[in-house]
């Protein structure tokens, strides 16, 4: 019995990395259950066993790329609670660039896909998993900032990290698309850019913080 449960584990195992990897590839119009049975060396009848259907599997396969990233960048970059705040929201921005550089991280990938042809599947999972993560860098945003800064400056420091983070991936996508066109030999140094992202960020969350400074002390 043991060795039955160890190896549907392993075949339900090989269906999710697969899925992942064919969903972030095609997105989920595209991709065919029977692709990502070939790529798991499983039949149909194991989805249909552990998913149920397509749209189970999706959801699942996302899951499991996104706690995977998780488990291998840590979200907070091995900074300790008790750091500064700076080095603690460095950590983050560091880890999730490490995420969006790994070629083995699929969750960013499959939302990309998503945002390009909407299944709108995927909206409750995004929420429940996502949002902590979120919620927990605007928590850094509003201690960096201080007191005094508006709702809409912390929500455009947000964007501006994350928009400088997803370039990433929006060139390695360029690249999948056009082979024959290299990444700029800048962004192949995957430290050198997250160091880059993170003065960036520091230094204009900074300025922002230094022209609320003067409301406080009128006040």
């Amino acid at each position: 019995m043991t060795d039955l449960k160890t190896k549907s584990e392993k075949t339900r195992e090989r269906l999710l990395n697969a899925a992942g990897r064919i969903f972030a590839e095609k997105g989920y119009q595209d991709a065919t259950i029977a692709e990502i049975c070939e790529q798991a060396q499983a039949n149909i009848a194991s989805v249909n066993y552990h998913f149920g259907d397509k749209q189970t599997l999706y959801l699942e396969a996302w899951r499991h790329a996104f706690n995977q990233e998780l488990g291998q960048h840590p979200p907070d970059g091995g900074v300790s609670r008790q750091a500064p705040v700076e080095q603690r929201l460095a950590g983050r921005i560091k880890s999730l660039i490490r995420r969006l550089a790994d070629d083995e991280s699929y969750s960013f990938a499959i939302i990309h896909k998503e945002m390009a042809q909407p299944t709108r599947l995927l909206a409750d999972i995004l929420e429940k998993e996502i949002n902590p993560q979120r919620q927990q860098m605007f928590g850094l945003l509003r201690e960096c900032l201080g007191q005094d800064a508006s709702e809409q400056q912390l929500q455009y420091c947000h964007a501006s990290i994350m928009g400088q983070c997803f370039q990433l991936l929006r060139l390695k996508q360029i690249q999948q698309a056009r082979p024959q066109r290299a990444l700029p030999s800048d962004m192949n140094d995957i430290g050198a850019f997250a160091e880059h992202v993170v003065d960036f960020s520091l230094a204009g969350i900074r300025a922002i913080r230094s022209q609320t400074l003067p409301k406080r002390i009128q006040a």
